[in-house]
């Protein structure tokens, strides 16, 4: 274990900046390691805010204050120290990076000349990322000097391909820190799905560096490489997501670190019969405004939700189950919710959209939408399915609901998410946490981690079922998925309680408090690995 003298700086695109599942990653994690090293964690984060007020985080302006004053003479870069608003209250240092902007040839030829990577032909967030990064290692180098921890045992922490530069930098610059880098999922693996191209079936025949260059993803790629080969440990999420490093970053990873979740997110007895009350209510008076027709109480509610990506989160797959479930004209009304931010100008106070809650900026360009209308989802009057596009991020104050997504998840029956592209999967796993049954694919990693845990039957719906999903099942996958939610619906109130109190079991072993030691594996690997120490 890390001595309690020593420290471990943390850096992610997502600390006190809620985007994507990193940010549950990071903000879940950091209770149990503020438990083990108080006040010896440090996250940095990017402040994008200006002058808005960032609910994530709390300042203290006393904390490290003569070293804010020493870093920004020396850096230009502007910090604000304080506390991330989550379990813990971990410190947090959020970075402004931009000045470095004013330096990005110098740093871009750098990395070029230390690890040949070509940043011209960087694409997307690649720029916005790379000086967020640089400004996290500069911060992190900076503390490093100030609290004296030249002697310590040190350790950084880095996320994602957006923070590999802040580990090449620390290799370069500091290289006593033993550094960790995780990828949560290769930049190229996710860029050939996206792209519509079959991983599974012809995986042992690419090449992460010839498939960069046909995807125009040769900055971003050579990045996640270089970081993966440079840092002390390397690390990545699941056993899936292991052989697509191996395969194309030419790097197997030093341990798995498999995503947890922290219970203190759940709340317990009275607290969460309340808000699951509360959420049903607002949902089924939402859909019973927004349709026309009244929603029965006992409808069963669906959900899937995640970040936008059609295909690899399997938005097309849940959309035609639907259209499934639908034609077979079940005898419980049921109404699916899709909770997918998207491009929005602001909610429809009246609601009168068909199943729109939020209008879109571009909606001739969605494809949600654009499969909804396809397949004549107008929520009819006389039909039991409904299903309803929430194009909005749910933190309170998205104008219809107002609840943050924790709050409305308690509310639902069943979840699903038929991934197609999945290297962890956390929302199947926020749900069992809240004892809502699940349904996702064996080609998500949290799927995977389940099947071994549970040994479930592909049809078992006790907490999680798992469906096949590869190249060519497309429809198979969405009838596997039409069973589950008809087999699910016609539970009785017995079979429900048990289905729920299954799935809030399983999520027990996947608390921090046991995939934690994994970590503690990665840091003492880091630095086993730092010749340095």
């Amino acid at each position: 274990m890390v001595e309690k003298t020593g420290f471990i700086f943390e850096s992610s695109w997502e600390v006190c900046n809620k985007v994507g599942g990193i940010y549950t990653v990071l903000s879940t994690r950091a209770n149990t390691l503020q438990t083990l090293f108080p006040d010896k964690i440090v996250f940095i984060g990017p402040d994008i805010w200006a002058e808005k007020e960032n609910p994530d985080f709390v300042e203290e302006k006393n904390l490290w204050r003569n070293w804010k004053k020493q870093f920004t003479a020396q850096s230009q870069l502007l910090v604000r120290v304080g506390r991330w608003n989550v379990p813990g209250n971990p410190i947090a240092v959020l970075v402004d990076f931009y000045p470095n902007y004013r330096h990005k040839s110098t740093i871009y030829y750098e990395m070029w000349e230390k690890f040949g990577i070509d940043s011209t032909v960087g694409c997307g967030d690649y720029d916005e990322s790379c000086m967020f990064a640089y400004a996290a290692a500069q911060t992190i180098e900076s503390l490093y000097r100030f609290l004296k921890l030249e002697k310590k045992k040190v350790i950084a922490h880095l996320n994602e391909w957006m923070l590999g530069m802040a580990a090449l930098y620390l290799h370069v610059h500091t290289p006593k820190i033993a550094t960790i880098f995780t990828t949560h999922a290769t930049s190229i693996g996710r860029s050939i799905c996206g792209n519509n191209k079959a991983l599974y079936e012809q995986f042992t025949h690419y090449n992460g560096d010839q498939m960069a260059r046909e995807l125009n993803m040769i900055g971003k790629h050579q990045l996640e490489k270089q970081a993966a080969l440079h840092v002390d440990c390397f690390t990545t999420v699941s056993e899936i997501t292991g052989r697509e490093c191996t395969q194309l970053l030419d790097k197997q990873p030093d341990i798995i670190t498999p995503n947890g979740f922290e219970t203190d997110f759940v709340p317990k007895g009275k607290a969460y019969d309340e808000k699951r009350a509360a959420s049903r209510q607002k949902m089924l008076q939402i859909a019973s405004q927004m349709t026309g027709s009244g929603i029965a109480d006992d409808a069963l509610l669906i959900a899937t939700s995640g970040r936008y990506e059609y295909r690899n989160k399997g938005l097309d797959v849940f959309i035609e189950s639907m259209h499934r479930v639908k034609k077979a004209n079940p005898k419980r009304a049921i109404v699916a919710f899709i909770l997918v931010p998207a491009w929005i100008k602001g909610a429809y106070k009246d609601l009168q959209h068909p199943y729109l809650t939020h209008e879109l900026v571009e909606p001739q360009n969605d494809k949600i939408s654009e499969y909804l209308r396809y397949l004549h989802f107008t929520n009819e009057d006389g039909n039991p399915v409904k299903i309803i596009f929430v194009p909005s991020y749910l933190t309170g104050n998205d104008g219809i609901f107002n609840l943050p997504y924790y709050d409305l998840l308690a509310g639902f029956d069943l979840t699903v998410f038929p991934s197609y592209y999945e290297p962890w999967g956390y929302t199947p796993l926020e749900s069992i946490a809240f004892g809502i049954p699940t349904v996702t694919t064996d080609k998500a990693g949290f799927g995977i981690w389940a099947q071994q845990v549970q040994k479930a039957k592909q049809s078992d719906l006790q907490a999680v079922t798992i469906v096949k999903r590869n190249d060519n099942n497309y429809f198979e996958t969405a009838e596997a998925v039409k069973s589950a939610i008809l087999e699910y619906s016609s539970y009785d109130e017995q079979q429900t309680a048990k289905a729920r109190k299954s799935a809030q079991k399983l999520s027990e072993k996947a608390a921090w408090s046991h995939f934690i030691q994994y970590y503690m594996e990665a840091y003492q690997i880091a630095l086993k690995h730092n010749k340095f120490k």
